[in-house]
């Protein structure tokens, strides 16, 4: 599966935290996602949510995602047209819990990513790509075990599918 959609830096670059995904003064006080989306990155990029458009990506450093282990930040991000968050490195529970939402995440080297940058991210052979600049980066595939619960659109229609838990859980994906 191939994406495409422009790059959103934000700074800091590194430890982005859930809160500042999804601040807590929204997300404890509104449940629908369409509209927690439009509060999606605020206290880092007030015009964020607004000029995010469906396919594009989130750029980030190391450890995006840290803090609360709520499932709204990676729900509100998918809510608000966010096709995947490429960073360094990831905190655990994030990573799980976007897989189980659906959201992919990339995890390469990010600096050589621009903001506004065109970018195309081929899920299938594990690259990051800049047409315009020819700039290319490789990651690592997603395990088979999230690659599932994307292609299925996250852990709840892939247990509405298959019955149940039908994941190969065969000890390989420590995720």
């Amino acid at each position: 599966m191939k994406l495409s959609g422009k790059a959103h830096r934000f700074t800091p670059n590194d430890d982005i935290n859930t809160d500042y995904i999804i601040s807590g003064r929204y997300k404890f006080k509104i449940d629908d996602m369409n509209e927690l989306a439009k509060h999606v990155m605020e206290d880092i990029d007030p015009a964020f949510a607004r000029e995010v458009k469906p396919g594009d990506f989130i750029v980030a450093g190391r450890n995006f995602g840290c803090g609360s282990s709520r499932e709204q930040a990676p729900r509100a991000l998918k809510a608000a047209g966010v096709s995947a968050v490429i960073a360094k490195s990831f905190a655990r529970i994030f990573y799980r819990s976007s897989f189980n939402v659906g959201l992919p995440l990339i995890e390469c080297d990010t600096d050589w990513i621009d903001e506004g940058e065109s970018l195309i991210v081929d899920l299938g052979s594990g690259e990051v790509s800049a047409p315009s600049s020819g700039k290319k980066a490789e990651f690592s595939p997603i395990p088979p075990t999230m690659q599932t619960l994307l292609d299925d659109g996250g852990l709840i229609p892939h247990i509405k599918k298959h019955g149940g838990f039908a994941l190969d859980l065969g000890g390989t994906d420590r995720r």
